[in-house]
């Protein structure tokens, strides 16, 4: 009996050992296979370094139209979305009493030009006498001409010194009255003149009460309506330019010493997609913002395009460097996860990943930044959501730069199956 329970134990031990090295042994008998994969060669090409902004596209002109004078709209002729021409009447006001203030002043003007001898065509001329001069010039003739006589009768005794000091007395009087004649009228013409000014400035609120356009545009917003009554430098339109267009962009710290007045600039934007458009750099702001450390520039589009339209958001293309040697890559040997870019290149058959900083983009290609990837690396083209480093690889295709065929002829030495394992020995 004890016998027999210790074989029945050594049996189960047995089956026990055989289920446990059964894995093993299909293991080691059947590796892993490699995942294939097309790959292509990077390459070094001369390329121009391209910044990539953000702009904004502005009208030419946008101006309020307002008025220097108060009142109540009579009329209005234009209205949002008009298009205007340079001098078209836009608006009117009441005039009624700006035209009475205009004929009181002209009046007013005429009465003080009648008093100095002058009728209201003459309103500009600066007389030296006027008929009251004349007059009191001549009496002051007579006076002096009498003095002079007395003067010598005085001296023989003809009359009595009493006489002639009258005599004299009289010609001081009529000389002063001559003097006061002349300052009379220099009063009268500087009244004239004030006169004349405030006539001109009530014709200028007569014209005032019309609103003309600036210049050629477009009605962008109307703030008066028939009946409004309206205050001074309040404003009834804005007008906007729309042609030639700027572009508006702020230049990064590291692209500034590419632009320059007269530098062309290629942009798209969003709403007419697969268009683009130049501009001519014409204005740099001679400093860069403290904050944002970048350099505002505006720029004229070459030729007008309806479809753009003032506001909108455009993206800018910048040269910052011509000539520059760089290390470039298919685009389909990028992959992007959760944020990054990477690439896989093939060392010893084996997969090697790489993380990378996209760069410019030519032809189907891109630069590769950031990794330690060398012209001639072999990179991976195919199935790069599979890969991770160490994988092994068997390379589909004869890797070749860009734009060289390539031949369909296997590039890695063929699949070797691995020796089984020897069976393990029963202890």
């Amino acid at each position: 009996m004890k016998r027999n329970l210790i074989l029945l134990l050594a049996a189960l031990l047995s089956a026990a050992c055989s289920k446990k090295e059964a894995p093993s042994e299909v293991k080691a008998s059947t590796p892993k296979p490699k995942i294939e994969v097309t790959a292509a060669l990077a390459e070094s090409r001369s390329i121009e370094r391209i910044v990539n902004v953000t702009g904004s596209l502005a009208p030419d002109e946008t101006t309020n139209v307002s008025t220097e004078v108060s009142g109540r709209v009579a009329k209005v002729y234009a209205d949002f979305g008009s298009y205007v021409k340079k001098g078209d009447l836009l608006a009117e006001l009441e005039k009624t009493e700006i035209s009475l203030n205009l004929e009181r002043g002209r009046a007013n003007l005429a009465q003080a030009l009648a008093r100095v001898g002058l009728d209201p065509n003459q309103a500009t001329d600066r007389p030296t006498s006027t008929p009251a001069i004349r007059q009191a010039e001549a009496l002051m003739l007579d006076a002096r001409s009498r003095y002079e006589n007395a003067k010598r009768l005085v001296t023989t005794g003809d009359i009595a010194k009493e006489r002639f000091e009258g005599i004299e007395k009289e010609y001081q009087a009529r000389l002063a009255a001559l003097e006061a004649m002349r300052d009379d009228l220099r009063v009268q013409l500087a009244n004239i003149a004030a006169l004349r000014a405030e006539v001109g400035i009530l014709e200028k609120r007569l014209r005032d009460t019309r609103l003309y356009a600036p210049f050629d545009g477009q009605i962008s917003q109307r703030m008066a309506a028939p009946g409004q009554y309206i205050k001074e430098n309040t404003p009834y339109f804005t007008i906007v330019k729309n042609y030639p267009l700027r572009l508006r962009v702020d230049i990064p710290e590291t692209a500034v010493m590419a632009v320059r007045p007269g530098t062309e600039v290629t942009f798209t934007t969003d709403a007419i997609p697969g268009a683009s458009f130049q501009a001519v750099v014409r204005e740099i702001n001679p400093s860069l913002d403290p904050r944002s450390r970048s350099l505002n520039a505006e720029a004229r589009l070459k030729s007008n395009d309806p479809r753009l339209k003032p506001g909108m958001f455009v993206q800018v293309q910048l040269v910052a460097a011509r000539g520059v040697q760089a290390v470039m890559v298919p685009k389909e040997a990028l992959l992007e996860v959760a944020g990054l870019t990477k690439l896989f290149t093939v060392r010893d058959g084996k997969a090697v990943e790489h993380r990378i900083t996209p760069g410019t983009q030519s032809g189907g290609l891109v630069e590769v930044t950031g990794a330690n990837v060398q012209p001639g690396d072999t990179v991976v083209t195919s199935s790069l959501p599979s890969l991770v480093t160490g994988a092994e690889l068997a390379v589909k295709n004869t890797p070749a730069p860009s734009g060289m065929p390539e031949s369909s002829a296997p590039a890695a030495a063929p699949h070797k199956t691995a020796p089984a394992a020897a069976p393990a020995t029963k202890g």
